[in-house]
């Protein structure tokens, strides 16, 4: 069945009207293949001793195609080669996102696709910015994914050849972290996940590079791409550089600053006791500064490091990564876009700017609705998880809290709570995980449609503050 037809049998059931179509797309699209992950998953040729049961594989599939990483059975032992395979399949297709599979199925077979279906992946990859050619663009983003992965792979095979037993070892290791680093996934088919790679500096900069790349968004990404190949091919005649917009200085400025932060925090504020050197203190600080935002890869144990750095990698995990991109979180750009608001505020200036910019009055009711369901949404979670997890030996809430922010940001990172998750923690982690990697915005506007009411009440004043 197509998806025009789809879209029309929704709305004759009156399922979804066509305003929320988009919203509709995207959370069928990324349930559906969670489902069929997890099918998959089940299979006697996915797993190594056939215990892994159908939560535990929902779990892991969802994990997987919301580019968390968060796992309740160990990777490497509990999934064969053709398992971790069709993990990977998954981390590919979340991190690009359901309906950019669908859109490229439609474009091979010659398919038109629909307003609705194009609305969908704008408001995945380009905040819906109908005005550019989709074709165009779609295929840009493909290409630049291939790229960049590619490079990624290459960089990576010639750090683990050294490493590996033989070279097909080192290949897979090297693709397998590539699409995983690039998709901020933070899935590894190693037990310790990167600690052991953690004196290989080449390896620790190509993931890093990949991370930061991946969790900020493809329309960035081309445009600084535009302003390289602008100037090596000299298409721009005037000798300078054309002006990055609003959206990519947000981007990159505030990434900078939380990386930059992220390290300087972590540094002084402490690590573990197995980071007995400068050299080594330096490099797991910046990582997972770097990783902590989106990614979930680890080169320390978290489980170990003092609460003042715990509660610094929480609030890195609720920014998260930038809009468009394969990051969770309630992104940086809302993150600027409040404290902006905060500002004016303060200031008592009537607009809300960003580099002499006005921000709209939509996008400050989007933005204050998203961090205030996400705030929500979290304090439910914690609420939930310390009535069915507080029973475990040595789990305390501060370890409740991370868990909950790390599976809504998308991020992957666990001080330990994931392995003694009860099913009831398991599935609601699941939940948190879907919502946080589809917003809970988009769940929202879907839920509840915005109805236009032409009446104005009476106002009134209530104290505050």
């Amino acid at each position: 069945m197509s998806i025009e037809r789809f879209t029309g049998l929704l709305r004759r059931r009156k399922l979804a009207p066509q305003a929320q179509m988009p919203q509709v797309l995207l959370i069928l699209g990324f349930a559906g293949i969670i489902l069929i992950g997890a099918l998959l998953l089940l299979l006697p040729w996915c797993q190594t001793e056939g215990k892994v049961g159908f939560v535990d594989a929902l779990f892991t599939s969802t994990s997987a195609v919301c580019v968390t990483g968060l796992i309740v059975v160990d990777t490497p032992t509990a999934y064969t080669v053709p398992g971790q395979i069709v993990i990977l399949g998954l981390i590919q297709i979340g991190g690009l996102g359901i309906m950019a599979f669908a859109a490229l199925a439609f474009i091979i077979l010659g398919r038109r696709l629909s307003l609705a279906s194009q609305a969908a992946l704008h408001d995945s990859f380009f905040q819906r910015d109908l005005g550019i050619e989709f074709k165009k663009r779609f295929f840009q983003i493909i290409v630049t994914t291939a790229v960049i992965e590619g490079l990624g792979i290459l960089v990576l095979f010639e750090a683990l050849l050294k490493r590996a037993s033989h070279p097909w070892e080192a290949l897979y290791s090297s693709i397998f972290h590539a699409i995983s680093a690039f998709c901020n996934a933070g899935f590894s088919i190693y037990t310790d996940n990167l600690v052991g790679l953690r004196d290989s500096p080449m390896t620790m900069v190509v993931i890093m590079v990949l991370i930061v790349l991946g969790g900020m968004g493809h329309s960035v990404i081309r445009e600084i791409w535009d302003r390289l190949t602008d100037r090596l091919v000299g298409r721009n005649y005037s000798g300078r550089m054309r002006p990055l917009s609003v959206h990519s200085r947000v981007v990159l400025r505030l990434t900078g600053i939380l990386i930059v932060a992220g390290f300087v925090g972590i540094l002084f504020m402490g690590q573990t006791p197995s980071e007995d050197t400068w050299g080594m203190k330096l490099s797991c600080a910046l990582f997972q500064s770097v990783t902590s935002r989106t990614a979930g890869f680890n080169t320390v144990d978290i489980g170990a490091l003092p609460l003042s750095s715990l509660m610094l990698i929480t609030i890195l995990m609720f920014i998260g990564g930038s809009p468009g991109s394969c990051a969770g979180g309630v992104k940086t750009t809302a993150a600027a876009i409040s404290l902006a608001e905060v500002r004016a505020g303060i200031l008592g200036e009537e607009d809300v700017r960003l580099f002499d910019r006005r921000i709209p009055k939509e996008t400050l009711w989007r933005t204050t609705s998203l961090i205030k369901l996400a705030i929500l949404w979290n304090l439910i979670g914690v609420f939930f998880l310390s009535l069915t997890e507080t029973g475990h030996r040595g789990i305390g809430l501060h370890d409740i809290v991370f868990e909950q922010i790390s599976a809504f940001g998308t991020v992957g990172l666990s001080t330990g709570l994931t392995f003694k998750l009860s099913t009831a923690g398991k599935l609601w982690i699941i939940a948190t995980m879907f919502i946080g990697r589809l917003g809970p915005l988009t769940l929202a506007i879907w839920m509840f449609p915005v109805k236009h009411v032409h009446i104005r009440y009476p106002e009134t004043r209530i104290m505050i503050g």
